[in-house]
């Protein structure tokens, strides 16, 4: 029994004349099969276990397939065939009805484009999907009031979308996406629009809100900093299959392949490599500075092992000494030359 909040194995998405009876003579489908026939698969075999409470991100290259993947696990797109479990239930084999009232009560949505719906107010445009509910005009305001407090919009609640920057649309987005209280909110790269000033701010927003609603949370980015910044993991796509999944860390110390090397290539590695990662062994009666956590990044402890003639220890969790860092070990990271698996 699997403990993840969302779970899809081998999934497909194919377009082409008969995707269901390709599938059927060709399970699975070769590349070669698959281009000789006429199909293009913008989901191939794609599997993904994402537990409950992390900040799962899915990236890729344009057109690798990652818009597709996240409306195919919200059945928003009908993969062709594969398994798609939320909490346990089957989405492939759920009714129209049923998966209706999954998409209203459990799951939120944020996309690139704001789509807020012009002539209502922001408080109108958050209270939306309670309306589409039934909830009462009293108590879908007071919800809507609350969401726009927790995103920093209050005081705008009369303000229509035109009168607001697009930083703050896209919180009316995110408030609206959250009204309902989802156990699961896809975000398809929802700050992309944004100018990098704004981004950043919006990068900040959620991860503040995340520190206060520890949701579950399928982010989709083509840019590896935000992913680094936001991200518990991350899966990156190419050609619409799942080509690694990992930490960041993960992803910069062993690359699956060249495609994933040259998304990290240029990644800010004293951000994401942790003390554990560059330490050595100690030499007995080696003296050392202090101690730093195993987990601490690098750039945690750069100034302050600069600033040392000694080394640092590396302590783990329940705070005994584990390795070594060095000065050495610290400038191979800054100058992009650490770690390397």
């Amino acid at each position: 029994m699997t403990s993840a909040a969302l779970v899809c194995r081998n999934l497909w998405k194919l377009y082409g004349p008969d995707p269901q009876g390709f599938m059927a003579k060709h399970a699975p489908p070769t590349d070669a099969a698959l281009k000789a026939a006429g199909y293009v698969a913008a989901v191939a075999d794609a599997s993904l276990e994402i537990e409950r409470g992390e900040i799962f991100v899915i990236m890729g290259l344009s057109g690798s397939g990652k818009s597709t993947l996240v409306r195919c696990l919200s059945r928003l797109i009908e993969p062709t065939s594969g398994t798609v479990l939320f909490e346990g239930v089957d989405l492939l084999a759920a009714p129209p009805a049923e998966l209706i009232e999954l998409r209203r009560h459990k799951m939120g949505m944020v996309f690139q484009h704001f789509a807020l719906l012009p002539h209502l107010s922001v408080l109108d445009n958050v209270a939306f999907p309670l309306e589409i509910r039934g909830t009462p005009r009293r108590e879908r305001d007071k919800a809507a009031r609350e969401m726009i407090d927790l995103v920093g919009l209050g005081g705008r609640e009369q303000n229509l979308p035109y009168q607001l920057s697009g930083g703050q649309q896209q919180r009316v987005g995110i408030a609206r996406s959250l009204i309902t209280n989802p156990d699961i909110w896809f975000l398809d790269e929802p700050f992309s629009a944004l100018d990098p000033l704004i981004r950043r701010e919006m990068q900040n927003e959620f991860m503040r809100l995340q520190e206060a609603l520890h949701k579950t949370i399928v982010f989709i980015t083509h840019d590896f900093e935000e992913a680094v910044r936001v991200g518990d993991r991350i899966a990156i796509m190419r050609d619409g299959r799942v080509v690694q999944v990992g930490t960041p860390e993960d992803l910069v110390r062993a690359p699956a392949d060249d495609y994933v090397a040259e998304f990290t290539r240029d990644a800010p590695r004293s951000k994401i490599l942790s003390a554990r990662a560059i330490m050595r062994d100690a030499v007995p009666g080696e003296n050392i500075a202090g101690l730093v956590p195993a987990t601490a990044k690098v750039r945690e402890f750069a100034a302050r092992i600069e600033g040392s003639d000694l080394p640092l220890g590396v302590a783990d969790e329940a705070g005994q000494q584990i390795g070594i860092v060095d000065r050495r070990a610290v400038m191979a990271v800054l100058v992009g030359t650490g770690a390397q698996a």
